[in-house]
């Protein structure tokens, strides 16, 4: 429990953070990277260079500080912070590295404001923190060791297929090296492969885009332009190899209800809608499939989701192509995902589950349609790197 008057200097930096929360954070993972190199391995280092990991964590620092005497206002973001976490299997002798670069930040950056009183106080709120975090993952990292099929750390898998599903995505299947069960998961959360690359170690999220219960993990990576890692797998993994994984982990799951369901998807962000659709279609509930691609050489999964919507028929399915080829014609739309259309799969009550997940400019303009059709926000789940701020400002 922080001290009165600690609480008190903690509130009043909340305007130093909101100036130079961002600058604290950039020289945070200056130092700690320099003086802790073990740690790279826990970063994606692209996000580094865009600004979203310092501005998600300048976020989350600000957050913290504001809400330091009503913790409970900070109920909804924890679980995520946490999930991220154990995903990356973050343990207790991380938690002082991480503190020491912070409060180095801190004091580097203010200068003759960070007095040894606000030092201190920062001090105990990270301890505080930190204690709380690392009893929720261990809570978490022992429910994965126990449950059938789980484990805590990192556990060796044979890649048993690889896939091409479009011309810049491809699947990856994963059994046990050692023979055994795997754990089952909740559609729509992603496992973490542990990849060792020109010396480097590297760690990096994909969602699952398989069912649960099927026998294996599956994960479906878009080769980007200047992905260190997407590019290692599609070039350098094959059948036959064997790579480490994390357990599965994430907080954007499928929830289990009747009501109608829309996964709304854009381009990759099709992968943990993949694994909802196959989870979901057997229960009977209305399902609208929206997917936006700029055509059909990119469009993944088709074949496999319309082979889905034969079976099933309370799948109904929408494609959107940007900029279709020329025998692209039998999609059903052509251009960008509109207000009107998602509209149009809502149920006259708008009583609908929406799940949308896809890249930056594609998810602010469904949030924003998603507010202008007051769907409730009980029903609205996304899955967004950064702060949730930052999607409601590019949603204007």
């Amino acid at each position: 429990m922080l001290s009165e008057q600690a609480t008190a200097i903690i509130k009043a930096t909340v305007p130093v953070l909101q100036a130079h929360g961002e600058t604290i954070t950039k020289h945070f993972y200056g130092i700690m990277f320099r003086d802790y190199p073990q740690v790279k391995a826990y970063f994606n280092q692209a996000h580094q260079a865009q600004g979203t990991q310092p501005r998600a964590l300048a976020a989350s620092v600000l957050a913290y500080a504001a809400n330091i005497d009503r913790l409970d206002a900070l109920k909804d973001a924890l679980p995520i912070i946490i999930q991220k976490h154990v995903s990356l299997d973050i343990r207790p002798e991380h938690y002082p590295i991480v503190g020491t670069c912070l409060l180095q930040a801190i004091r580097e950056v203010l200068g003759e404001a960070a007095t040894d009183e606000v030092i201190d106080a920062w001090a105990q709120a990270y301890g505080q923190l930190a204690d709380l975090l690392i009893a929720a993952e261990e809570s978490v990292y022992s429910e994965h060791e126990n449950r059938a099929g789980g484990w805590r750390g990192p556990r060796r898998f044979n890649v048993v297929k690889k896939q091409v599903e479009s011309a810049v995505i491809t699947s990856f299947y994963f059994e046990p090296e050692d023979g055994g069960e795997i754990m089952s998961f909740e559609p729509g959360q992603y496992l973490t492969v542990l990849l060792d690359i020109n010396g480097d170690s590297v760690r990096r999220n994909y969602s699952l885009s398989c069912a649960p219960g099927e026998g294996y993990y599956r994960i479906s990576v878009k080769r980007e332009p200047e992905g260190l890692v997407s590019n290692f797998l599609h070039d350098n993994i094959h059948e036959g190899d064997v790579v480490e994984l994390l357990p599965p982990s994430g907080q954007f799951t499928l929830q289990s209800a009747h009501r109608p369901l829309i996964l709304l998807t854009g381009g990759v962000g099709i992968t943990p809608a993949m694994s909802m659709l196959k989870a979901a279609a057997p229960s009977g509930r209305p399902i609208e499939f929206v997917h936006a691609a700029l055509n059909s050489s990119v469009h993944a999964f088709r074949d496999e989701v319309e082979a889905l919507a034969k079976v099933y028929p309370n799948v109904r399915l929408c494609y959107v192509y940007s900029d279709p080829l020329t025998d692209d014609c039998d999609h059903h739309e052509e251009g960008f995902v509109s207000r009107d259309l998602l509209a149009s799969r809502l149920p006259e009550n708008g009583d609908a589950d929406l799940y949308f997940v896809g890249p930056k400019p594609f998810m602010s303009t469904m949030y924003r349609y998603a507010s202008e059709l007051a769907l409730s926000r009980e029903r609205v789940r996304y899955e967004f790197f950064g702060p949730a701020e930052e999607l409601e400002a590019a949603a204007g």
